[in-house]
């Protein structure tokens, strides 16, 4: 019986793989093909790449995608993004976390319910008020990186808030009362002592919202728009998709170059988010 559970254990844990794994599987069958291959037989294996390097170098020197500058401006905004989200979010984790008040509860509880709410009920208002803002104080906040960045701090808030609260909790007090004992200020109690004890639920933020802003496509379509000055990844992967014409084999090429980078940070760091989700977030 317990080998029959195993099995059953083992099949199951693999069908869910191959299933989450199809679509990154048929890229990867699909990047040496034509567009005409890809639609005649999308599943079968072509062994010639030459077509491959052809659409890389399309990829890299097409002035209309401009797949480059896209990348930088991916990096740009992730890094700056998620940096923002890792620094604002701790410390506001750790003073709500040590703050017994009623006014630190209720301030939580808003970051809490902010979780739930749908994105698609804010998002045309959101446009609406970097419209405003934009009108009133002279700052452009639409078709600019800043803009997206700070629309980022205020959408990974949030969650990062609660799982920082939840490991901040499990940080024993006398580590901080006794830095207090020695003359130490609260900043630098934070800066020195907490936050890198944070280092677990630090990198299990990081690659949560790492990849929630990489992959992302609706708010940057939302705030940039396709085809202008500024333009993340995937919205110049959408490029190759016309009204008409849908270049398959640019478009999964494309797309392959984009989750790259983000997997291979995702391989380094999994067990640091293993770790700051088991440690932290359900304390």
């Amino acid at each position: 019986m317990k080998a029959f559970k195993a099995v059953l254990r083992q099949s199951s844990a693999t069908l869910l793989f191959l299933l989450f794994m199809f679509p990154f599987i048929i890229i990867l069958l699909n990047v040496g093909k034509t567009s005409y291959e890809i639609t005649a037989n999308p599943i079968a294996f072509s062994g010639s790449f030459s077509h491959f390097f052809e659409n890389l170098k399309t990829i890299w020197t097409s002035p209309n995608i401009r797949y480059m500058e896209s990348f930088m401006y991916s990096v740009l905004i992730t890094v700056l993004s998620v940096a923002f989200i890792l620094l604002t979010s701790s410390m506001a984790a750790w003073v709500l976390a040590r703050t017994k008040t009623k006014i630190s509860s209720y301030i939580f509880m808003m970051f809490v319910a902010a979780m739930v709410i749908p994105f698609q009920i804010v998002m045309l208002p959101l446009v609406a008020w970097f419209r405003d803002v934009a009108q009133v104080t002279g700052i452009p906040l639409l078709n600019t990186p800043q803009g997206l960045i700070f629309a980022y701090i205020g959408f990974g808030a949030p969650l990062s808030i609660f799982m920082y609260h939840g490991f901040v909790k499990s940080i024993p007090m006398e580590l901080e009362e006794a830095a207090h004992i020695d003359g130490c200020s609260r900043p630098r109690t934070f800066f020195l002592i907490i936050l890198p004890l944070l280092k677990p639920i630090t990198v299990t933020v990081l690659i949560l919202n790492g990849i929630w802003i990489w992959n992302d496509y609706l708010l940057p379509l939302m705030i940039l728009n396709i085809g202008k000055q500024v333009q993340t990844l995937p919205l110049a992967v959408q490029n190759f998709a016309g009204s008409f014409v849908k270049k398959w084999d640019l478009i999964l090429l494309a797309a392959l170059m984009a989750m790259l980078p983000i997997v291979i940070v995702y391989l380094f760091c999994q067990k640091y988010i293993i770790k700051g989700m088991t440690e932290g977030a359900i304390k």
